[in-house]
């Protein structure tokens, strides 16, 4: 038997060739978006590759179809994952008539788990962390003779996400560069294995979430590094140690790496939302954090293409990431003030807010736990403006009829206006 190479995780273009051609029936060709905004911002030609317009919301589905028709009729699927993996692998095998069972994070967006029940998969919840999930299901495999998928170390997984780059390889013909999110190395490795081998000129980059970044110490190393991990919004790409196949892809193909903080992937998915009207999760976000923040430069000349690996995000999530960013544009306020406990005290404060054009949200009177005189309440409310010349014009106009305000930015830090 051959000894297995470093780089035995890459079947080659052919493969990847072959896996477009047996996923046909299942697997969007998804589009590539102009963002006139987003180029205007970032400098270059930006273009968005819309992966979370895949069918199961993510490009998970290209790899696990792909390893799915490898198996035998009868066999049933086993997989650890966050969320997306499990998606697809349970949409794949219904497809191919085959059992499906995951292991998932407790911790898990609702979402996803109903998602994967609704593909007619079984779900274990339990676990801190995609790698215990994983552990747990070799487990199974071993257990009931299902066949263990990993979500990205797996050579037929690493083809199958490869038709993405064949698709920019058709769609894009000024490629230039190719920013990817970077979980385990799966979908990186895939599409720059199929874009390096047309086009080597062609700039590729990693960007993974600085909550859970394994590859540069792991790159460095030259051998796959554990790292702490912390919670984090990109859950689809905290991934705390790269595969061993996947990992020599990457270095032998990416050009560079960097990683982004929190706070930039939750204001990428608002301007995601706002500007492109598109729902992306935070692992899919990566990217545009990193293009927005300068931590990558769009190329000069040619497209730059974002991949938009997923949009699989819970709603609660989604509406608390928006007021966040409602919150840092002035759109939304947190005030504080006190008013005299007597009947029309707070009547009277409610109609200062609306004279200004205040719009409010909510209204509390607080009566413990803030230093009050005796005959006070204080008041916490939550308004809606038209942005931040507008919130500061209300506040303005509060402290002159006589209140002391005190305004909340949402991190933290307090902001006071006296009489």
């Amino acid at each position: 038997m051959r000894a297995q190479t470093p780089l035995d995780g890459w079947l080659g273009v052919d493969a990847v060739r072959d896996a477009q051609a047996r996923a046909r029936d299942l697997v969007r060709h998804t589009p590539v978006l102009t963002s006139r905004s987003l180029s205007d911002e970032c400098g270059g030609t930006v273009l968005l590759k819309a992966e979370n317009l895949q069918r199961t919301g993510s490009f998970k589905l290209r790899g696990a179809l792909a390893k799915v028709d490898r198996i035998r009729a009868g066999a049933g699927v086993v997989a650890g994952s966050a969320g997306n993996h499990a998606q697809s692998l349970a949409y794949a095998a219904r497809a191919r008539g085959l059992a499906c069972e995951v292991f998932m994070p407790l911790e898990a967006p609702v979402s996803k788990a109903a998602a994967v029940r609704g593909f007619g998969g079984t779900v274990h919840l339990g676990g801190a962390s995609v790698d215990e999930c994983i552990a747990r299901a070799r487990e199974r495999a071993e257990e009931t003779g299902a066949v263990f998928v990993h979500p990205f170390d797996d050579a037929e997984i690493v083809a199958g996400q490869g038709t993405l780059g064949l698709e920019l390889l058709d769609d894009v013909p000024d490629l230039a560069m190719v920013v990817v999110p970077v979980g385990g190395g799966g979908l990186i490795g895939g599409v720059a294995g199929v874009i390096k081998a047309a086009r080597p000129d062609v700039r590729i980059v990693g960007v993974q979430v600085q909550a859970c970044s394994a590859y540069p110490a792991s790159l460095a190393g030259g051998a796959p590094v554990e790292v702490a991990g912390k919670p984090t919004i990109a859950d689809g790409i905290a991934i705390k140690r790269p595969g061993a196949l996947t990992l020599p892809l990457v270095a032998r193909w990416v050009d560079a790496f960097v990683a982004v903080e929190e706070d930039d992937v939750a204001d990428a998915m608002v301007v995601l939302l706002e500007r492109a009207k598109l729902v992306v999760e935070g692992g899919g976000a990566v990217g545009i954090a990193a293009l927005r923040t300068g931590a990558v430069m769009p190329s000069a000349e040619g497209a730059t293409v974002v991949v938009l690996s997923g949009g699989n995000v819970d709603a609660g999530v989604l509406a608390g990431i928006a007021r966040r960013n409602e919150t840092a544009q002035g759109r939304r306020m947190r005030l504080f003030t006190r008013v005299d406990d007597r009947p029309g005290g707070l009547a009277q404060l409610l109609a200062r807010v609306a004279d200004a054009g205040g719009n409010l949200v909510t209204v509390n009177h607080l009566r413990e736990a803030v230093p009050l005189h005796v005959r006070e309440t204080g008041v916490d409310l939550v308004l809606e403006t038209r942005g931040e010349e507008h919130a500061m014009q209300i506040v303005a106009a509060l402290a002159g009829a006589g209140y002391e305000v005190e305004r909340f930015d949402g991190s933290g830090h307090v902001q006071r206006a006296a009489p």
